[in-house]
């Protein structure tokens, strides 16, 4: 497949960076920063990052995250230029920017909050980081920069007795992942001594099937080094030891080690090539290499291996793990591999569809798109499409399809950058005119994972209206995102935009026409002036949190929802009288009838006790809207009566016992 070279490659991303900064109104090295966290995060790579930009003599940072497991502190510096063919990154500026952040880690550690006002995100960034030295593992700096690095290797250190790791994503780098279709790298692996494995032949010349025995030790650290990227084919989530596999899992560890390999169903995992050591007679007797290796089923026993090992202190030298491990031929993965996640994953209650990019929602997004012709709205006349990015790096293949400039003009001008949208945005947009804010403010991965579990719970019929309205929400998503912009919402920009969407359609009771977005490709000027008054009233709740220490803990809370969806803002008239006068119908935005036709009968299969249960547990913990769990409370009661429960309050119902069960609610506890 042809691939855009480094320098249009380069051409091309600063053009972006360009115009994303301009319609967002920050600056250019702000707009990259946002773009590859985003790139990270979608890859597992990183979590929870947040740009926040402060220089001193002899520190400079650009943004920081905490990974999900709070073991590691990541801080992020920016090098970026208009003109990246001019120079390249030579090692004496890597060096010094790696130096930058150390000091900056430093003068946290020495209490450089107490110097920096309250108001500004660099005083939560600082806090963040002072209070992380304490508890994280590890500490990883990265430099993010669009020109090419000279010296893309920089040695660990330690500080204050934690390991430090630098990451240089230099234009090569990003280049490479993004021609590649995917910014994670293949996870290599040697085992020294070989595990030692029976293969099993197979019929089918496109994969082979090896049984082998992994030490749990080994297992962990894999686990600790690489995190979600060892599970980013995995179709569910961990748990945090919260459901009773988990808690099964902790306690074999910690109290009958040896027998783990007898308990436990073990995991299977896939590997684009297997290396193995042959015996006499030629037969593979054990594997000494394992390249792009990836858990699709046992992601819980590999996270509960190292948090049992980290956290537990639990000793891992009589564990053992049974391994399938599949070699599945390149191209073949995208088809082969979530099949096996699908029909190996049975061992949960509650388990997250396969959302890969093979799922049939997306391939019927994406066959719409390719035919659906936006309006246009520059006098012009020449309509355009909206590029839905089905699988990473789509947009980037089909330009450099295009062989010659000319046709690669042609088809940018016919799907302009600005109009590429990918599933995690999807899920984005879709979930923040849902009424979900503090779901899509945990983070892409995430995001889109209870996106999926939504689709799943009541398939949406995908047709051209459903794509319009999608496209729709797209658009409105950006217009308050570029307002929120001008309110100077930093680095929680993001969180103040899904959550200024949100309350917005709270208010309007889901009537926002989106047929009339779709047709105008923009807002009204009424739409735009009432999201410019509410924009701040949201920002006034977001960015002070009620619970938690951090703007960023605070936004992941349903609490956080309930505190803006009270805030006191009555739709302006001019926008009232555009409203359409009957509010469209969530579950055709984000789940169909027939969905809502298995939730009637899957609400009555959890006794009325549990909803109570379900109920109490929400009020205890502040966690759930109060509309939900006045809902699980309801459910309980007409079960309790043998009467039937309404498909819509049985959907919701569903969806809120799913959230609680992943905020922490145990049926039964």
């Amino acid at each position: 497949m042809p691939e855009l070279d480094l320098s249009e490659y380069s051409r091309d991303l600063v053009a972006d960076v360009q115009a994303t900064a301009d319609a967002e109104g920050t600056n250019p090295s702000e707009a990259f920063t946002r773009r590859v966290f985003e790139d990270l995060e979608q890859a597992g790579i990183a979590s929870n990052t947040f740009t926040a930009y402060h220089k001193a003599q002899g520190h400079l940072v650009h943004g920081y995250g905490i990974g999900e497991s709070g073991e590691c502190l990541d801080l992020f510096v920016t090098d970026f230029t208009l003109d990246p063919s001019e120079s390249k990154l030579t090692k004496s500026q890597t060096e010094t920017a790696f130096k930058r952040l150390l000091t900056f880690v430093k003068r946290c550690r020495d209490g450089l909050r107490q110097h920096i006002d309250e108001s500004f995100d660099v005083y939560d960034m600082c806090a963040a980081v002072e209070k992380a030295l304490t508890e994280v593992q590890r500490i990883r700096l990265f430099l993010l920069s669009n020109r090419v690095g000279t010296s893309t290797v920089v040695p660990p250190t330690d500080f204050d007795g934690l390991p430090v790791t630098h990451e240089v994503w230099d234009l090569a780098r990003l280049h490479r992942h993004a021609t590649s279709g995917s910014i994670s790298e293949p996870i290599v692996v040697s085992f020294e001594p070989p595990l030692p494995c029976v293969s099993a032949p197979s019929s089918e010349s496109d994969h082979s099937v090896a049984m082998a025995v992994i030490p749990g030790r080994r297992l962990a650290e894999l686990y600790g080094e690489y995190g979600t990227r060892l599970l980013e084919l995995n179709v569910r989530s961990f748990l945090q030891a919260r459901g009773s596999v988990n808690r099964g899992i902790r306690e074999t560890l910690l109290s009958a080690p040896g027998r783990f390999l007898a308990y436990n169903n073990g995991i299977t995992a896939t590997a684009s090539q297997v290396d193995f050591v042959h015996g006499p007679d030629g037969q593979p007797t054990g594997i000494s290499r394992v390249h792009g290796l990836q858990v699709v089923n046992g992601g819980q026993t590999t996270a509960s291996l190292h948090y049992a090992q980290s956290r537990d202190k639990a000793d891992l030298s009589h564990v053992s793990v049974q391994m399938k491990l599949t070699e599945v031929s390149p191209e073949r993965l995208a088809e082969i591999v979530p099949m096996i996640s699908e029909y190996s994953n049975t061992q949960n209650r509650v388990t997250l569809v396969d959302f890969s990019s093979n799922h049939e929602y997306h391939v019927a997004v994406q066959r719409i798109t390719r035919s659906l012709w936006a309006p246009a709205t520059d006098g012009s006349g020449q309509e355009t499409h909206w590029f839905y990015e089905r699988a990473r790096g789509q947009y980037t293949d089909e330009v450099a399809k295009a062989r010659t400039p000319a046709k690669q003009r042609t088809f940018k001008k016919l799907n302009p950058t600005r109009q590429k949208f990918t599933k995690a945005d999807l899920a984005k947009y879709v979930n923040s005119w849902n009424h979900l804010p503090f779901q899509v403010s945990r983070g892409a991965q995430k995001n889109f994972a209870a996106f999926m579990v939504r689709i799943d719970e009541a398939p949406p019929h995908v047709d051209v209206q459903y794509c319009q309205r999608v496209i729709a929400m797209a658009v409105l998503f950006k217009a308050v995102d570029r307002i929120a912009a001008t309110h100077e919402a930093g680095s929680y920009k993001s969180m103040i935009t899904t959550y200024t969407v949100a309350r917005l359609s709270l208010a309007t009771d889901r009537r926002i026409d989106l047929d009339r977005i779709w047709r105008e490709q923009r807002i009204s000027p009424a739409l735009e002036d009432a999201i410019d008054d509410l924009c701040p009233r949201v920002m006034a709740v977001v960015t002070n949190p009620r619970e938690g220490n951090h703007v960023g803990e605070w936004a992941k809370k349903p609490s956080c929802w309930d505190a803006v969806s009270r805030v006191r803002w009555t739709v302006p008239r001019d926008l009232q009288s555009e409203l359409r006068e009957h509010p469209l119908d969530e579950e055709a935005l984000a789940g169909g009838t027939d969905g809502d036709e298995r939730a009637g009968d899957e609400v009555t299969m959890v006794p009325a006790e549990e909803w109570y249960a379900l109920e109490r547990w929400a009020k205890e913990t502040h966690n759930l809207e109060p509309a939900q769990r006045q809902l699980a409370q309801y459910v309980g009661r007409r079960l309790e009566l043998d009467q039937e429960v309404p498909e819509p309050q049985a959907v919701q119902a569903l969806h809120a016992r799913n959230e609680a069960l992943s905020l922490g609610f145990t049926p039964g506890a």
